[in-house]
């Protein structure tokens, strides 16, 4: 096995599944969309006719996108995200892996990997969000772009993207620090005040 291309593989795996981190309908679309045999390469997909999948995939892409910018349409997004996203993630890292002349073997590693990927992403913009109450649409806007350019990159650049996945999983752990951080201290300030309380009575 060619190390060069197993590293390509693996990039391209990574900047895939770091997408749907991000979202789930639309790296799925996506990917579908920039192949000339649609989804035949994608992992459950390619079991359902091209026109159901297109109209299913466009319409939770556009809600993702349009039900974000409301704080409720955000707490439903974030959670259905989260729950699909190590599903969507294993999916886009053995599809990326698919597309490229390398031949892994177990797939099911890359599968895990990709989905671990996805949902550490996606559990940190979870976290953030409800210590935020709701998330800037400027990082809305932000996410949607970083979706869009991981799949592309995925597929033309991989190394690029895979750089951008491995940023991105270091950013997370380095916010999910501080979010901890913030939620043990809201712990112990929510139990001086109720011993405080309790002093008075």
């Amino acid at each position: 096995m060619n190390p060069f291309l197993l590293l390509i593989g693996i990039l391209a795996a990574l900047s895939a599944s770091a997408a749907a981190g991000m979202r789930i309908a639309l790296p799925l679309l996506l990917i579908g969309l920039l192949q000339d045999d649609l989804w035949s390469t994608v992992p459950i997909l390619d079991w359902l006719p091209p026109q159901v999948v297109v109209g299913v995939l466009t319409s939770w892409s556009l809600f993702e996108m349009f039900a974000s910018k409301r704080q409720l349409g955000q707490r439903v997004n974030q959670l259905v995200q989260l729950g699909f996203s190590p599903i969507v993630g294993a999916v886009m890292a053995v599809t990326a892996i698919n597309l490229t002349p390398l031949e892994f073997e177990p797939v099911w590693i890359i599968a895990i990997v990709g989905g671990l990927l996805a949902f550490v992403l996606k559990l940190v913009q979870v976290g953030w969000f409800f210590r935020l109450q709701g998330l800037p649409l400027w990082v809305i806007l932000l996410e949607d772009l970083l979706c869009i350019f991981l799949v592309f990159f995925a597929l033309k650049a991989p190394q690029q993207g895979g750089l951008i996945a491995m940023l991105l999983l270091w950013l997370s752990v380095r916010s999910s620090g501080a979010w901890y951080r913030w939620y043990r201290g809201k712990d112990r300030r929510e139990d001086g005040e109720e011993k405080r309380r309790e002093e008075r009575e």
